[in-house]
């Protein structure tokens, strides 16, 4: 056999014949490609259709007229003994090839891919970026990249256009068929099928020039595809005749037309490498066609594309009414006046830049000039929401999946929690059982690294018994839950599995303990035994100071969410207890001849020690002695010279906040910090641990005058030539109090010091500092409107007598 023969569509054929094939060349997923191949295919009436896509899906095809199949939807092909090797063909309601699809199941018509099979496919690429990766721009998420010769921004130069895609649009996507395609795909009225195809030869034409001048266009791995395409329409063409309609980029087009050999076609396949690939059906996003990265289509409108597809008439009326709809949802002012003045300026910016019908630029201009008052905020918001849309594709329950993928979606369907694209919050209260296996689901997948939910702080408390999720569904999650499939087949064996894993190839102390963490969340339980004997070898050896500060937070959180989640904790607790017992031992030492961040760093690890022991101790068996220790610890660290300055301050302050340090002790302190003969780096270092980046740092300079005088004194003391050195150190501290607090702080320092023997309550008195004792005359005032907020009764007032 010599070659293809196509005689309609085809490059150089001048016009469209009544015979076939019929080559319909389109721009993926473009709404007037959509309707175009439509009107082509009913008038047609061809005897089987042949898509671009990998031939392992044509199993899949009859899933397309599923009832439960709803667009965006994706076709996911990847290496079954690498599943992050993956790759996407996602197909929208408007893309032609999934209308060329849908025609053919209608129809009783045979379907079939015919491009380069994805086992081979997914061998030529590198393996597929994840997530938030930048992946390779274009409109395809496999091979078909857009070409370095961008052949839609050739021809709008050619046309006089400097615009590609507003020209696009004006010749393609806003075209609607005359006459129109009946509901059921019948013959279009008023339409002959010379009409339906004429768009496609033209295209054809077009694009033939541009492959005469520029060749590949820069992708020579086409080649190797078109040549399979060619033979895919030979063997079409000896089952069903010439009435064969292929539905491809029009950017292929002119080759699939080319007169070659099967031999020469046969020789560019020879040799190509091979791996076995499993296909299936997954949910896909109008968000992630929007995107020119990563799996991406490049779509920046998919949700204008949608609507212009999906309505008969008035596209532009009814997009006023959507959008007006969207801003009264969020409380603002539209009237009907407004969509009427909106459609009418739309149609007047199209008529003044010469356009046939107002498009996306028209309609946001006059969205923002007439709806939102010139503010691009709301615009935003119609933008998200409209122009691009939140839709979430389903597929149907008979589409295959790997075992985990099963589980996990009988999970999510049993706990309510469904896949969403737009991203939201989720309160979890972990007393409710619903609640607390939502939880463990999610750290499960989490542990498994399906990012579907990412923990946040949570509003509604700072109880151990709350969780706050922000949950987004991403397309990707499938790459992710096949690769994570290779640890088991349900997510909590698979979680278990990767645990131990993780556990036994650990090598520092920290990741032991936040798995053990991470298992505890998670609740797996038949991981933990492995986990509690690498944490205990790691904690024996490990010496470092640095690290096992890092380990306890950690270890004292596990405790926390053991105690909420009814765990056994106790192997935990007594190596927690042993850390820290370790760490009182060698901070001191470790807190010497440190460098500015080295400082830092440890100040940071201190603070982190201290909560994490007030958690043991607030346990249900706390390490008898602990507290003592520690406190020793930290008055160690308050009074050493040789300890940097920013861990001597926050050590005062860690033991003032505690009350294990008098309010007179600690003025002493820091005057001794303060005095002249310390360099005012150390100083300023000092000020910056007692007061800085602890919660309330600011208020206590505020309600304690001598410490904020021993601050002014020294600052007004600093040499000129010294300031600008310590000048970093203070607006780092300062800048972080709250403008209140800063204020506060001004007006003390602009009344000056208060008055020898001045009272607190004393009336036209500046205020004072914290008196020496406690004053039961103001404290007895406030007791009354406690016992009113309590809900108690007032104590009986005793009477003499």
């Amino acid at each position: 056999m010599t070659g293809t023969g196509p005689t309609t569509g085809a490059a150089g054929s001048g016009s469209c014949a009544a015979v076939g094939p019929w080559l319909l060349g389109v721009r993926h997923h473009g709404p007037g490609s959509a309707r175009a191949v439509l009107a082509a295919l009913a008038a047609a009436r061809p005897a089987a259709v042949l898509i671009e896509g990998p031939p392992e899906g044509d199993a899949l095809l009859p899933l397309a007229a599923d009832p439960q199949m709803r667009p965006p939807v994706a076709l996911l092909a990847h290496a079954v003994d690498d599943p992050g090797r993956a790759s996407f063909w996602p197909m929208a309601a408007f893309s032609p090839e999934w209308v060329a699809i849908r025609w053919a199941l209608a129809h009783d018509v045979p379907v079939r891919f015919i491009d380069l099979p994805a086992a081979h496919s997914l061998a030529l690429k590198e393996p597929a970026p994840g997530p938030g990766s930048d992946g390779a721009p274009g409109e395809r998420a496999e091979d078909e990249v857009t070409p370095v010769v961008d052949p839609i921004r050739v021809l709008a130069e050619t046309a006089g256009h400097d615009d590609p895609e507003r020209w696009w649009e004006d010749v393609v996507e806003h075209r609607a068929p005359g006459g129109g395609v009946p509901p059921d795909g019948g013959t279009p009225t008023g339409r002959t099928q010379g009409d339906a195809l004429a768009p496609f030869a033209a295209l054809a034409e077009a694009m033939t020039a541009l492959r005469e001048a520029y060749g590949d266009g820069g992708q020579p791995r086409d080649a190797v595809r078109e040549a399979y395409m060619r033979i895919q329409l030979r063997t079409a063409r000896k089952e069903f005749g010439d009435d064969v309609a292929v539905v491809c980029g029009a950017w292929h087009v002119p080759a699939l037309a080319a007169r070659t050999t099967l031999a020469a076609d046969r020789a560019l396949l020879k040799g190509l490498p091979k791996v076995k690939a499993g296909l299936t059906w997954v949910p896909w996003t109008h968000r992630r066609l929007a995107r020119h990265s990563g799996y991406g289509a490049g779509i920046d409108s998919p949700g204008w594309y949608g609507h212009l597809f999906d309505v008969a008439d008035r596209p532009i009326e009814r997009w006023m009414t959507k959008v007006a709809g969207l801003l009264r949802d969020e409380d603002r002012s539209v009237s009907t006046a407004h969509v009427i003045e909106a459609v009418r300026l739309a149609e007047t910016l199209a008529a003044l830049r010469g356009r046939p019908l107002a498009g996306l630029g028209e309609t946001t201009d006059a969205v923002r000039a007439v709806m939102c008052e010139g503010s691009d905020v709301p615009l935003a918001l119609v933008r998200d929401r409209l122009i691009v849309g939140e839709t979430l594709g389903e597929v149907p329950d008979a589409a295959p999946a790997v075992p985990l993928q099963r589980d996990l979606t009988r999970s999510q369907r049993t706990l309510r929690l469904r896949p969403e694209a737009s991203e939201r919050e989720l309160d979890l209260d972990l007393r409710k059982e619903t609640d607390a296996a939502r939880s463990r689901l999610l750290h499960r997948l989490c542990l498994l690294d399906v990012g579907w939910g990412d923990p946040v702080a949570g509003r509604g408390g700072t109880g151990t018994f709350r969780e706050s999720w922000r949950l987004s569904w991403e397309p990707e999650l499938h790459v992710r839950v096949a690769e994570a499939g290779v640890w088991g087949t349900t997510v909590l064996t698979a979680a278990t599995a990767k645990a131990e894993s993780g556990a036994v190839a650990a090598t520092a102390l920290a990741d032991v303990t936040a798995l053990a963490e991470r298992c505890l969340l998670a609740g797996l339980p038949d991981a933990l035994p492995v986990v509690m004997k690498a944490l205990a070898d790691r904690a024996a050896l490990d010496a470092d100071v640095g690290h096992l500060a890092d380990a306890l937070p950690a270890l004292a959180r596990s405790l926390r969410y053991g105690d909420v989640r009814s765990t056994d904790t106790a192997a935990l607790a007594k190596v927690a207890a042993g850390l820290a017992e370790r760490i009182c031992v060698g901070l001191p030492p470790a807190c010497t001849g440190l460098d500015a961040d080295g400082a830092e760093a440890l100040r940071r690890q201190v603070e982190a020690v201290h909560g994490a022991i007030g958690l043991l101790l607030a346990g249900a068996a706390p390490a008898e002695g602990l507290r003592e220790r520690w406190d020793a610890v930290l008055h160690r660290l308050a009074v050493r010279d040789t300890v940097a300055g920013i861990i001597r301050g926050r050590a005062t302050r860690l033991l003032l906040d505690e009350g294990r340090l008098a309010e007179d002790e600690a003025a002493r302190l820091m005057g001794l910090a303060l005095s002249p003969g310390t360099p005012p780096a150390d100083a300023a270092a000092w000020i910056e641990g007692f007061v800085g980046g602890a919660s309330g740092g600011g208020m206590l300079l505020v309600h304690d005058e001598r410490l904020l005088g021993l601050v002014d004194a020294w600052l007004t003391g600093v040499p000129a030539e010294m300031f600008t050195d310590v000048l970093p150190l203070l607006r780092r501290t300062f800048s972080a109090y709250e403008p209140g607090v800063r204020r506060s702080l001004g007006e003390l320092v602009r009344r000056g010091p208060a008055p020898e023997g001045a009272r607190r309550g004393d009336a036209g008195r500046v205020p004072g500092g914290f008196g020496p004792g406690l004053d039961r005359a103001r404290a007895d005032a406030v007791e009354p409107v406690l016992r009113l907020l309590l809900g108690r009764r007032p104590e009986p007032v005793e009477t003499a007598g």
